[in-house]
């Protein structure tokens, strides 16, 4: 999923639709608005740094400020 991420993040930054993005990954919209939203939060654009790894990218779209993995 991650390599879909990155995808997402560079057709969006071409301009690309989110509808157009969903049709082209096989996602729903709402994912793709879901993810581009949560990029734009913090502060991802196209094209991404080139340090930013596949993990690095999933932790900053999906981290939760104040949990801790592991607990409930």
């Amino acid at each position: 999923m991650p390599a879909k991420r990155r995808q997402m993040l560079r057709l969006a930054g071409s301009g690309t639709s989110s509808r157009e993005i969903a049709v082209i990954l096989g996602m729903a919209r709402s994912t793709v608005q879901d993810n581009l939203q949560r990029a734009a939060a913090v502060g991802l654009t196209w094209p991404l740094p080139g340090e930013l790894t596949d993990d690095a990218l999933e932790n900053k779209l999906f981290s939760r400020n104040g949990v801790k993995q592991g607990t409930r």
